[in-house]
């Protein structure tokens, strides 16, 4: 509302200007009755309300904008916390937070500087045009016959900016996303002499971008010089047809000056008016696609069950998982990669459960699961006979504990990563040394100049792998989940590490029903079931020892990726893992 009224009052002054000039002119040099310090109080007195209102106008917008700002990041980022997990595959993490922290700032910038001067412009536009119809309505009829010409220009460029606008946003994520390849994948990078191929990379879409850019500018400036064009046809008619009619009907000095000056003026907001296409054109394009975000990304959504702590039974009954990687075919049900086949399967609470099979056979894909990650295709999945989709998500992920090989830390405290998703001001300290104790890192501990108050950095990268898997498993034991998931954690580690690693999942694993994606011997032997998976079906199921006397895949597979050293210790190649 402020922005609104300081806008008009701006305006009004604007025909205030050569109405001083016409009085001026008329009353002050012909007549020589206006008091000398009239001029300069009127004169200072209009620009001083003019630029308070100016002020005013853009302070009002701009608290209203980042306001709005503000809320359209809320919700983003609320919204990729909520949104099902197709979204991380379907976008890159250079395009999502180009489009959360960037694109809805330059939109957010362009669009506030953009309405302020549209509505400036526009009222200024009106109250020139009214004072030039108060001076002489003929002359201003001949000004009104640009103004179908200004809007076919703006209409025309207008839809070019759009589309290039679009396609500078798709070209600014694809050398977005090669910036974040080379930053993930530095050293395999350099390892292969890659420099070479991804600056070539590189140079073509950022030659691409700038092409965008160029046309971009074309079409924006383009529309002065063809707005001015209209214009100065306009005023060169007014001028002859003024001249005219002073000659034929004695129009006054300050009369003729008035209007060609409010005409002068009119160039201005026209001109203003004419550019203002482009910013909003860049502005909205790059608004839609936070509001796309919002809109169109379906969220994750469960059911009303919850409870603090589960007893941990697991069942899978007929359960099929199918990524869309391809469309049905005739008499084809469904259409997608098959990652899982109908299976079948029930955990007992407490129940130490491996999962082996080769590479791409689901072990994976069937962890993910049970937390969620991944929605099944068919069948049903319960957890203490309670199908997932009635869980509360939230109460649903607090009964899983993960432990990966590809462990993640944000860039906080090592205290605010043991004990991730609590509130920071609660944080149980003396919960959190004791997770890292059982974790075996008191070491790491005293190492720190803070102890759990020091900052691990960009993905904890300063920690040693055998450390950082540690911390992991410290955060599982925190959390106290009644399931534990672990997934290859031990593999890519030195045999002290390894050591180290192996006490303290131990002591996690006791009591806990627990699902082990391995194949380490020492972590199969100890399971009270190993299932072998192979090509989305349940092969085989049983003990270590009754598998090995089937001489199935199971003793395929064991024969081939595990080897014992004479010492007794257990070792397995990379191409096992």
């Amino acid at each position: 509302m402020l922005a609104a009224i300081c806008s008009v009052v701006g305006a009004l002054t604007e025909p205030l200007i050569p109405a001083l000039l016409k009085t001026l002119l008329d009353r002050g040099f012909a007549e020589g009755n206006i008091a000398l310090w009239m001029v300069p109080v009127a004169l200072m007195g209009l620009f001083g309300i003019r630029g308070l209102a100016g002020f005013l106008a853009q302070y009002a917008l701009s608290h209203t904008a980042s306001l709005g700002l503000l809320n359209l990041r809320r919700a983003m980022f609320a919204k990729l916390n909520v949104a099902r997990m197709e979204l991380f595959s379907q976008q890159s993490a250079s395009k999502l937070s180009n489009t959360l922290v960037y694109e809805v700032q330059t939109g957010s910038t362009m669009l506030v500087n953009a309405l302020l001067s549209l509505a400036k412009d526009s009222l200024t536009m009106m109250a020139l045009m009214g004072y030039l119809m108060y001076l002489n309505w003929k002359l201003t009829l001949i000004v009104l016959l640009i103004f179908p010409g200004l809007v076919m220009i703006m209409r025309v460029l207008s839809r070019r900016l759009y589309r290039l606008t679009r396609s500078s946003q798709q070209a600014t994520d694809e050398l977005a996303y090669v910036v974040e390849e080379n930053a993930l994948a530095h050293r395999v990078v350099r390892l292969h002499g890659a420099q070479g191929s991804q600056t070539a990379r590189f140079n073509a879409l950022s030659t691409a971008l700038r092409r965008l850019a160029l046309k971009s500018t074309i079409a924006q400036a383009a529309m002065t010089p063809l707005t001015q064009l209209l214009a100065s046809a306009a005023l060169s008619a007014v001028i002859a047809v003024a001249l005219w009619q002073s000659s034929s009907s004695g129009v006054t000095v300050g009369n003729f000056v008035a209007f060609v000056t409010a005409m002068l003026m009119l160039v201005a907001p026209i001109r203003h008016l004419a550019e203002i296409a482009g910013p909003i054109t860049r502005g909205l394009a790059a608004l839609e696609r936070g509001l796309d975000l919002i809109e169109s990304t379906p969220d994750q959504v469960g059911g009303g069950h919850a409870v603090d702590h589960a007893q941990g039974s697991l069942s899978l009954r007929n359960v099929w998982v199918r990524y869309p990687s391809r469309a049905a075919t005739d008499g084809e049900a469904h259409a997608g990669r098959a990652a899982l086949k109908g299976i079948n399967l029930t955990i007992a609470p407490g129940e130490v459960l491996a999962l082996v099979g080769p590479s791409g056979s689901g072990k994976s894909t069937l962890v993910n699961l049970l937390p969620r990650f991944v929605d099944a295709t068919e069948g049903e999945i319960c957890l203490d006979e309670v199908p997932l989709g009635e869980w509360d998500l939230r109460s649903l992920r607090r009964q899983f504990a993960l432990v990966s090989q590809d462990v993640v830390m944000l860039n906080d405290t090592l205290a605010a990563n043991v004990a991730l998703g609590d509130d920071p001001g609660s944080l149980d300290e003396a919960s959190v040394l004791s997770a890292l104790t059982s974790a075996n890192l008191l070491d790491l501990i005293h190492q720190l100049p803070q102890g759990i108050h020091s900052k691990v950095g960009h993905n904890a990268a300063e920690l040693s792998g055998g450390q950082r898997q540690r911390l992991a498993i410290a955060r599982a034991i925190y959390k106290n989940a009644p399931v534990l998931i672990l997934d290859e954690a031990t593999s890519a580690l030195d045999n002290e590490s390894e050591r180290l690693v192996q006490e303290a999942l131990s002591r996690l694993m006791k009591g806990r029903t627990t699902l082990v994606v391995a194949h380490r011997l020492s972590t199969i032997e100890h399971a009270d079931r190993v299932v072998v998976l192979a090509d989305g079906q349940i092969s085989e199921q049983g003990s270590h020892a009754e598998l090995i006397a089937a001489d199935g895949l199971y003793a395929r597979l064991h024969a081939q990726g595990f080897k014992t050293t004479e010492d007794g210790s257990e070792q397995t190649s990379q191409s096992a893992a």
